[in-house]
């Protein structure tokens, strides 16, 4: 039987893998509520800081003793049961359960409990919709996997019908939401660790779906077949953003300037509702803010208020983020981490670049390299030098028979301009040594490549 989190309130949960983007902000969440929030995690990862300001105690390191005295222990998808510190509240029969029950145990009770899902964009469309609803005065509750400026973290608890959260695919774990509001962004093959191929994807999505009652809503990406398939399965509401007119939600009279931030006019079906000017750059982005501003009418906002709020957003942490300049380069990151992402952050890129496009990219997983081998070797190839380091492993062991080396191999293959450096060490000398006035690099990655970034920033403000 799962336990709920309201039967241990005031008492010490314990979260494995607290370092997390989404076990992170959880933290603080309950934090906020009165709980004693521990936790560990493998490495001290950068928003480490973040919880430990809001009052958890945090252990490097999994160890068994870690658990002892806990009264709930939270544990991420990735943790197996065989990790000391599960095993060991198992063994002393401390109640557990996986992140995912607690998100939707946290999201029970509001009239809009709203789950963004899709292989690319959760975070960047949760944070949009984020910044819109609070400035049209709807006070949601929100709780977002990455950073944003406009709420100071990635929580934040408020006094509204809405909360809203990114509904993740990764070991299925959106199933364990209560959505009333499903957003569904996009269907594509990632996480081919726990699925066995796109189609058994996209069955999830449409389980998802189905999650939501009559009486709720599905706004979907009407672009994207599969999105579509499995929303015309369905007996609730249905609304679609896209860039085509088919779409419930679409843009009118779209222009896009010579760094890539769109203007239009927002149309509900054949009305012009608002008028748009971003300031994040990208036609992906243009439906993102779509996705974002459809959520936000049927959460009842006033949509000229939503269209001016969507266009002071300038992105959350981690998504395109300027992070520094060095020798006349502008340094950039991106949370990026599959060859699909990876062409979007680096299509913006080459309209800002001014000089010579670098792309360092850490492959994440040695699974989903695995899996999208063939699509890696391609999807830098609008840079002009590819830089690869070695592959993170996060969660996983390395096989022993893949590596970085091989993707540069096969880079060169298909004539990108590849080179392997291994470590942060040897990808920050090779970019001082041939970086130069005008030039852009970005890296790229959801493990911890955005550490080379705080490298670089620390031994330029060193100088």
């Amino acid at each position: 039987m799962i336990p709920h989190i309201r039967d241990f309130e005031g008492k010490r949960i314990h979260m494995i893998g607290i370092g997390g983007s989404s076990m992170s902000g959880l933290a603080e969440m309950l934090l906020a509520k009165g709980y004693q929030v521990t936790g560990s995690d493998r490495t001290d990862g950068y928003l480490m800081g973040d919880v430990r300001r809001a009052g958890a105690q945090v252990m490097i390191g999994h160890r068994e003793e870690n658990v002892h005295g806990a009264d709930l222990v939270v544990f991420t998808g990735a943790v197996p049961e065989n990790n000391p510190e599960r095993a060991e509240a198992a063994r002393l029969g401390i109640p557990s359960m996986e992140r995912a029950y607690l998100l939707g145990q946290l999201m029970e009770g509001y009239p809009q409990a709203v789950g963004i899902s899709g292989a690319h964009g959760k975070t960047t469309v949760t944070s949009m919709l984020s910044q819109v609803l609070m400035s049209c005065g709807l006070d949601p509750s929100i709780h977002i996997g990455g950073k944003l400026d406009f709420i100071g973290g990635s929580t934040r608890i408020g006094q509204g019908d809405a909360f809203l959260a990114e509904a993740c695919e990764f070991r299925r774990s959106f199933l364990q939401l209560r959505p009333t509001v499903a957003v569904v962004l996009n269907i594509d093959a990632d996480h081919l660790d726990c699925y066995k191929d796109i189609d058994e994807i996209e069955d999830t999505f449409g389980e998802y779906m189905h999650l939501v009652p009559e009486s709720g809503i599905i706004i979907g990406n009407g672009d994207d077949v599969r999105v579509r398939r499995q929303m015309e399965k369905c007996a609730c509401r249905l609304e679609t953003f896209g860039m085509t007119p088919g779409c419930t939600w679409h843009p009118a009279n779209l222009s896009e300037d010579d760094q890539g931030y769109a203007s239009y006019d927002l149309c509900h079906n054949d009305e012009v509702v608002a008028h748009v000017k971003m300031s994040v750059p990208g036609m992906f982005n243009v439906e993102n803010g779509l996705a974002a501003l459809a959520t936000a009418a049927a959460l009842g906002a006033d949509m000229k208020k939503a269209a001016e709020a969507l266009g002071q957003f300038r992105g959350a942490h981690r998504r395109f983020e300027l992070t520094d300049v060095v020798n006349g380069a502008e340094i950039f990151h991106d949370y990026g981490h599959n060859p699909t992402e990876m062409r979007s952050a680096l299509s913006i890129a080459r309209k800002r670049c001014k000089g010579r496009l670098f792309a360092v990219m850490q492959p994440h997983t040695f699974s989903r390299v695995r899996t999208l081998f063939d699509e890696y070797l391609t999807c830098t190839q609008v840079a002009d030098f590819t830089l690869v380091t070695d592959i993170c492993a996060a969660r996983e062991v390395d096989p022993g028979d893949l590596n970085s080396g091989m993707l540069v191999e096969g880079m060169i293959r298909n004539g990108i301009d590849a080179v392997w450096t291994p470590s942060f060490d040897d990808t920050e000398a090779y970019l001082r040594a041939h970086l130069q006035p005008g030039d852009l690099a970005i890296t790229m990655g959801c493990g911890d490549i955005n550490l080379l970034n705080d490298q670089i920033h620390r031994h330029e403000t060193e100088k």
